[in-house]
């Protein structure tokens, strides 16, 4: 969790606010307990007439459970993890940021920082994704949990039931904690059914001679059925988003990419390699609450790169060359119109060049049959010549896109590493 959140703590509200985050699965816990001597006890050993039957029945109960359990565990446990240094703007840099006289300054500086971080994310108008509180860029699919008080990579929602955010380390354990709980409700309600039937049948006299044990039985029938039903459209919503490369987030407001806009299927490769950038390459991990996910949460390929990928029968682009690929428009979904905001586009007239040529910004860049394009940045502004297009009879347009600068050499990302099978960041 962030620092925020770790001062807070020392406080005596914020002692009493963390006692009081962890009652649900505190809830979770208790009846999960009950429910274990109900069903082992009260169910199989006291009221059980075959030997055979109750050795399979608790055999089968403890593998749900002991599945059930390690998955809750993990999804508790798995921190949210740290953003990298790299991310964080400087102070000096955050102050101008504060003090900028427009929007349009404000987007310069932003996007002018993370021209060499994997970022493809922007806001509505355009500008890279900072958070306020914790002053770091934030990485594509990433948010601020105001209850972790701190950014959160792939951000999904945060769950007062686990008491923590459900993000990209423990997503994978999340959707397997609602699915061995289902599987874990129905077992104990289908195994509990005849002996539910038989508690109506046989009448007050039954009622008597079992004692509380009757009752144990009936409402551990009672709360698995109200769980599965409750965990039914829970699974099955959550599978849909795998399927879909798309979080809880996400689902109510789309990501907004630089160049295309919003797009809810901005990250849909396919349901199987949806399915893999979730519960891993290797099946042998699916089932398993095991970190086997893809990627190191800072950067995501999307339906473009797959496009583009199709189109030139050439692998997926890396994280970082997907940031300076972002600005072609081969694909499909970049056929859009970008997000950033164009300025200067001025007609270039190659018979007026000499009466003209005094007129233009340096910002410009001039292009003919004879020359090859030139840019020249801006750097007190912290703009840059982004595009030319030439015109081979009239001449040729230009424009200039604020703030964004082509990485000059790729370097990866220090820090991103995705950290191997059952290996989270603490």
């Amino acid at each position: 969790m962030g620092n925020d959140d770790h001062r807070r703590r020392k406080t005596p509200c914020g002692f009493c606010m963390s006692v009081f985050k962890w009652i649900p699965v505190l809830f979770i816990t208790a009846v999960i307990a009950w429910s274990y001597y109900a069903y082992v006890v009260e169910l199989c050993i006291r009221n059980s007439e075959n030997g055979i039957g109750m050795v399979f029945m608790l055999l089968f109960y403890h593998i749900s459970l002991t599945l059930f359990m390690w998955s809750y565990w993990r999804t508790i446990m798995t921190s949210v993890g740290q953003i990298p240094e790299q991310w964080r703007i400087p102070d000096e840099e955050v102050t101008r940021l504060f003090r900028a006289d427009s929007p349009e300054t404000q987007k310069r500086i932003l996007n002018n920082f993370a021209r060499n971080l994997p970022v493809t994310n922007r806001t509505m108008n355009g500008s890279v994704r900072f958070c306020e509180k914790c002053k770091i860029v934030k990485p594509d699919r990433a948010h601020h949990c105001s209850v972790c008080s701190c950014c959160v990579l792939k951000m999904d929602h945060h769950c007062p039931w686990v008491n923590n955010c459900v993000n990209f380390y423990n997503y994978k354990f999340f959707v397997l904690f609602l699915g061995y709980a289902l599987v874990y409700c129905l077992y104990v309600a289908f195994t509990t059914l005849h002996d539910f039937v038989q508690f109506w049948k046989v009448g007050a006299g039954q009622l008597n001679s079992g004692g509380m044990g009757r009752f144990h039985i009936l409402f551990l029938f009672f709360i698995a059925i109200m769980f599965a039903i409750s965990l039914v459209s829970l699974f099955g919503y959550h599978i849909y988003l795998v399927l879909v490369n798309r979080t809880t987030l996400e689902s109510f407001r789309a990501p907004i990419f630089r160049v295309g806009g919003p797009d809810k299927n901005g990250y849909n490769l396919g349901r199987f390699a949806n399915f893999c950038e979730v519960f891993g390459d290797d099946w042998q991990y699916w089932l398993l609450p095991v970190f086997s996910s893809r990627g190191d949460g800072y950067s995501f390929p999307t339906s473009s790169d797959q496009s583009r990928a199709s189109a030139t029968t050439t692998a997926v682009a890396s994280p970082v060359q997907r940031y300076d690929a972002m600005g072609e428009t081969a694909s499909s979904r970049l056929d859009g119109n970008p997000t950033d905001k164009l300025i200067d586009a001025i007609p270039f007239d190659s018979t007026n060049h000499q009466n003209h040529h005094h007129h233009q910004s340096t910002h410009q860049v001039r292009s003919n049959s004879d020359q090859q394009l030139d840019e020249q940045p801006d750097l007190a502004a912290g703009g840059r010549i982004t595009a030319a297009a030439r015109s081979s009879q009239e001449g040729a347009v230009f424009i200039e896109m604020v703030g964004d600068h082509a990485r000059t050499e790729a370097e990866p990302v220090k820090n991103s590493t995705r950290p191997p099978n059952g290996d989270l960041p603490v």
